[in-house]
C-alpha cells in the first residue's frame, strides 16, 4: 500500500499493517514529479502508485506510537517556548512606551517587572499595571510548563541506551538525543554519516553538470526542528 506522507498517515501506516499489508510511505515531494496533468484525487493516486513501486525510492520508516509520543512532547515545548519569547518581546515593547527600557532576555524581564510594577513613582498607569501583571503571571506559568517538559525529556533520556550513547557526544543533550532517536528510528536505514546528514539537509546544495561541482548553501530538506537543535549544539560546541 502506498502512502503519500502527511496528516495522520503515520496511524494509518499501523492499521494497515496489522492487517498484514506492507505500507511503502513516501515524502510528498518524491510524488509529485510522477503526478500527471492537474492535481485531483485520481492523478494522485496515480502518481503515488507509480512512485511506490521505483526501485530507487526512498521510503519514510513507519513511527510507532512510543516515537510520536516522545515527539508530541517536543512539539508541545517548542510551541510553548515560542509563545514566551512572544510574550517577553511585548512586555519589553510595552514597557519601552512608558520611557522604561529594559536589556534583552528573559531573565531580564522575569527580574524586573515585579520592581517596575511595585515602583509607585515610575508613572505607570493602573491599567497598564493591571495587564502587565497578568503578562507576569503568564509569563511565571510558561516557565513552569517549560520545566515540567524538559523534566520528563530528561527522564526519558536517562531511560533510553540509545540517548545515552548520544548524549555521549559533544553537543548532545537529553533535548536533541531524544528529538534524533524519535524521529529517526532505525539508523541502520542510513548507509552512512553523510546519507544521514542529507535527510537531515546539512549537506551543500549541488548545481552540478560537465563534470564540474558546484556547491551552495545548505539544501534544509529535512526536519527543521532536528536539524536547528544538531546546530545549536554545534555552536555550543564551537
Amino acid at each position: 500500500v502506498g502512502i503519500e506522507s502527511c496528516g495522520g498517515a503515520h496511524y494509518w501506516a499501523r492499521e494497515l499493517s496489522k492487517l498484514g499489508h506492507e505500507v511503502r510511505m513516501m515524502a510528498p515531494q518524491f510524488v509529485a514529479p510522477y503526478r500527471k496533468g492537474s492535481k485531483n484525487d485520481r492523478n494522485d493516486a496515480e502518481a503515488i502508485c507509480e512512485a511506490a513501486g521505483r526501485p530507487n525510492m526512498r521510503f519514510v520508516p513507519v513511527k510507532t506510537e512510543e516515537q510520536q509520543a516522545v515527539l508530541t512532547v517536543h512539539r508541545a515545548r517548542s510551541l510553548m517556548v515560542g509563545e514566551r519569547t512572544s510574550l517577553v518581546n511585548q512586555i519589553r515593547g510595552f514597557l519601552t512606551e512608558y520611557g522604561i527600557v529594559l536589556p534583552q532576555g528573559r531573565s531580564q524581564v522575569r527580574t524586573q517587572l515585579p520592581h517596575i510594577l511595585e515602583d509607585a513613582e515610575n508613572a505607570l498607569p493602573y491599567l497598564a499595571r493591571e495587564v502587565f501583571a497578568d503578562q507576569y503571571m503568564r509569563l511565571c506559568e510558561q516557565d513552569r510548563v517549560i520545566l515540567g517538559y524538559d523534566r520528563k525529556i530528561e527522564a526519558l533520556a536517562k531511560a533510553q541506551e540509545e540517548t545515552k550513547r548520544l548524549m555521549q557526544l559533544a553537543g548532545i543533550g537529553p533535548l536533541t538525543a531524544t528529538a534524533l532517536v524519535a524521529t529517526v528510528g532505525d539508523i541502520r536505514q542510513f548507509k552512512n554519516g553523510r546519507q544521514f546528514a542529507a535527510w537531515l539537509g546539512l549537506v551543500p546544495r549541488q548545481w552540478s553538470s560537465g563534470g564540474k561541482a558546484r556547491h551552495g548553501r545548505i539544501t534544509k530538506r529535512g526536519d527543521v526542528y532536528l536539524r536547528t537543535l544538531l546546530i545549536h549544539g554545534a555552536r555550543t560546541v564551537m
